[in-house]
């Protein structure tokens, strides 16, 4: 396990933030988020200067005609070069899409033939409606097993699961809105791991494409993106089959699947509609594309973004970029501020779930917060949440899922 620095003073405000009354952070509507986007957009360079501006950036002929997403980004992922963007810092709920940020910060921490037994606890906070991908509680899991359910199943009880094992879900979150930070994702606010539709919760085209382009690196990240089917745990001795979600991977849904394609992960919820970050390799180059909330249904948004990519691939060769994926990391090159599982804490068959990290009970007001933050969780709960995934989480055979 490796060695991290503390948790930065931004981060822990963030995670204050998710703590206090969530409407304080965040538009009261869709259409409150949408104006909320567009000014950030006027006002956000990271990048370059023209992803912060309104309309289509290209420096390039025929662009696909019909591309209804509110967001979308075509980036090279090995130079970083922004060849088209259009609302590029738009800020957006991310549905699903952030579970990239979430495998990005945890994935190295565990290995992957680690044991866990799920309690009931583990499972007790996951958002009503949430696509899952049938953790059942008293039987145990491998790491790998459990990241299968992630990136196949964009399941939120496979997340909840590696979010207590990694020290809670309060902790969970700090880590990721400190990730972002060192990767220089400042569209982005996370309020949950599993990136449901909570108030607040936003990310952009951009930020998304840098949390593919970093997860990327991790040989096992990419393994697991690219992963079309595997038997999962029904207990005892039985398994059952988890396919891909990821169309445009697994070629359902009427679709074929796009030549090339390596991930990376897709996203749906009824607030945030269709989200998607692909990535594909042709001709020894590898690009990144992004499609956020498409105006048509639930296959737009692998079509507009196998549109992008065939743009890419072909009239955008010769494109000039508009921006760049920023480099992760400060002027010093300081490592990214995320905190290793409590020692003490081995990960085995009857572990129990360890408790909020100390840090947040540290920062300021430290008793106010926990109870803050315990009460707005607590309604968060109550609250009727709007379904996620309705149709690429049906349900599988022996899993336990939820509409």
């Amino acid at each position: 396990m490796r060695e991290c620095s503390p948790l930065s003073r931004r981060a822990l405000l963030g995670l204050a933030a998710a703590a206090v009354p969530l409407t304080a952070t965040a538009p009261a509507s869709a259409a409150g988020a949408r104006s909320a986007g567009a000014r950030s957009a006027r006002t956000s360079a990271v990048g370059g200067e023209r992803l912060a501006r309104g309309g289509i950036q290209v420096r390039a002929a025929g662009l696909p005609k019909k591309l209804t997403a509110q967001a979308w980004l075509v980036a090279d992922r090995d130079t970083g070069e922004v060849l088209a963007s259009y609302g590029a810092h738009r800020r957006l709920a991310p549905a699903s899409t952030l579970k990239m940020l979430f495998a990005d910060t945890v994935l190295p921490k565990f290995d992957r033939d680690q044991r866990y037994r799920v309690t009931d606890a583990d499972l007790a906070d996951i958002p009503s409606g949430s696509s899952l991908v049938g953790i059942q509680p008293g039987t145990t899991y491998t790491v790998e097993q459990l990241w299968q359910g992630v990136f196949l199943r964009s399941g939120n009880d496979a997340v909840h699961v590696l979010a207590h094992m990694n020290g809670g879900v309060a902790r969970t979150v700090a880590e990721m809105q400190a990730r972002a930070e060192y990767l220089h994702a400042g569209d982005t606010h996370v309020v949950s791991p599993d990136g449901f539709d909570h108030k607040g919760q936003i990310s952009s085209a951009y930020d998304l494409t840098l949390f593919a382009r970093a997860g990327l690196k991790n040989p096992e990240f990419r393994r697991h993106c690219g992963t079309r089917t595997a038997d999962f745990p029904a207990g005892g001795k039985k398994t059952f089959q988890i396919q891909n979600t990821d169309r445009l991977l697994t070629g359902a849904w009427g679709l074929h699947s796009y030549e090339g394609l390596i991930g990376v992960k897709n996203g749906y919820t009824s607030h945030a509609g269709n989200t998607f970050t692909g990535a594909a390799t042709r001709g020894g180059r590898t690009l990144l594309v992004t499609v956020m909330h498409p105006a048509e249904g639930s296959n737009a948004v692998y079509e507009q973004t196998a549109a992008l990519l065939d743009w890419g691939f072909g009239p955008g060769r010769s494109a000039q970029p508009v921006g760049t994926l920023v480099e992760p990391g400060g002027t010093n090159g300081s490592r990214p501020t995320v905190s290793p599982v409590p020692e003490g804490k081995p990960v085995h068959a009857a572990t129990t779930p360890p408790g909020p990290s100390t840090l947040r009970l540290a920062e300021g007001g430290a008793g106010t917060a926990a109870l803050l933050g315990a009460g707005a969780w607590a309604l968060l709960r109550r609250r009727p949440r709007t379904a996620e995934t309705p149709a690429e989480a049906a349900p599988q055979q022996g899993g336990r899922h939820r509409r």
